[in-house]
């Protein structure tokens, strides 16, 4: 397989992803004000995105290695323009609902692809590509603040964001059609690899992996649960304007950008599990900040704090998985999906059910308590990588 067409389309197509996913929280008082969401559904909005993103990590982990890559690919961005194109015509949330979980499935899937693809093309710098393909993923995010602030500029409407993105994943996905096209001329008559579907259990298993499955869980809550509940926090619990509780979430995507940037460089300096555990320390302290400071700049700090620790820990925390068993790398991925994407189910819903009972500032408290679940998790997946690690 030619690595640059796969490669533009997998750096390509997390960063849409990243700017996807992100849109949901940033556009969530909209989107609750014009179809009529109580924070309930609100978070079961969440919860429900997440649950697709389970299924598609279970489907996509066991038999995506039967398919041509790229072609499905293609079919699966293809997918995905459409339902949101879907989305931006709802009237109704209960419609929302129901294609929250299939943009989900679809997502995730095109996640696990990319993940085996990456870790496959590039074994000899695993570590870099990887956090380069998570890298786009967070810049993705960290555009998304902008990008909205941007197209409302044109007309305050949540529809046209996600119809704008709809649009350029539909040019990503013909490029990756004859790109597809161009790499099946080029392969014709080569043999061509026996396909297989992988099994879940053997991996799941082993204790190092069940940890990764853990941290995997403490990631999602805490990273999804701050961007999918942070504007809302800042805009109607803490009375910030929306143009300042975007730009205060922006400094969170920030720090994820240049974690995810940053952290290959300090792998000179820093052994992998001990790396962890100084991503997990820093996420800690930031998301602490974040809830106990809440003035414009503690906030803007926490938030920075908690993207600087966060943004490299999952490209760290697979990496370092995909090197002890590299030819799992779909399951591997699977389980890193599925962990993340109960965190996110857990954590986002909780916010919205306590928030129906309490003040959203008290039930933000769920994210500081995602944050310690991470830290023990990462701590025993550091100590389980360094034993693997160790001469026998």
């Amino acid at each position: 397989m030619s690595r640059l067409p796969a490669t533009i389309v997998i750096f390509a197509g997390f960063f849409l992803i990243g700017k996807l996913f992100l849109l949901w929280g940033i556009l969530l008082p909209d989107i609750a004000a014009d179809l009529q969401m109580s924070e309930l559904i609100s978070g079961a909005l969440f919860s429900l995105f997440s649950v697709g993103m389970m299924l598609g990590a279970v489907i996509g982990g066991k038999y995506a290695s039967r398919f041509e890559y790229m072609p499905l690919l293609a079919a699966l961005l293809s997918i995905n323009t459409v339902l949101l194109l879907l989305v931006s015509v709802l009237s109704s949330w209960q419609w929302f609902l129901v294609l929250a979980v299939l943009i989900g499935v679809v997502s995730s899937t095109i996640f696990t692809i990319g993940h085996t693809l990456i870790a496959r093309m590039y074994a000899e710098k695993r570590f870099t590509m990887m956090g380069l393909m998570d890298f786009m993923f967070s810049l993705g995010t960290f555009a998304a603040s902008f990008f909205v602030t941007l197209l409302y500029l044109v007309e305050h409407n949540w529809r046209l964001p996600i119809q704008v993105l709809a649009g350029v994943m539909m040019i990503l996905s013909c490029y990756t059609y004859i790109a597809a096209r161009s790499q099946a001329k080029v392969l014709k008559g080569q043999p061509k690899a026996p396909k297989k579907t992988l099994a879940f259990g053997v991996i799941i298993k082993q204790p190092v992996f069940i940890f990764m499955a853990l941290l995997a869980f403490g990631y999602g809550a805490v990273e999804f649960g701050n961007a999918n509940w942070f504007v809302s926090y800042a805009q109607n619990g803490l009375g910030f304007s929306g143009e300042q509780s975007r730009n205060l979430l922006a400094c969170f995507t920030a720090g994820m950008v240049i974690s995810r940037l940053t952290f290959p460089f300090l792998l000179r300096f820093v052994s992998v599990h001990r790396l962890i555990v100084l991503m997990a320390t820093a996420s800690l302290a930031g998301v602490f900040t974040l809830k106990l400071m809440p003035s414009l700049y503690g906030i803007g700090a926490g938030n920075l704090l908690l993207g600087l620790g966060l943004g490299g820990l999952f490209p760290l925390m697979l990496s370092a998985a995909m090197n002890i068993d590299s030819d799992n790398g779909p399951v591997l991925s699977g389980i890193a999906i599925i962990g993340n994407s109960t965190g996110v189910q857990v954590a986002s819903f909780s916010t919205g059910l306590w928030a129906n009972f309490a003040p959203l500032t008290t039930a933000f408290w769920v994210i500081p308590i995602g944050g310690c679940l991470l830290w023990l998790a990462s701590y025993g997946y550091s100590r389980k990588i360094k034993y693997r690690n160790s001469p026998a």
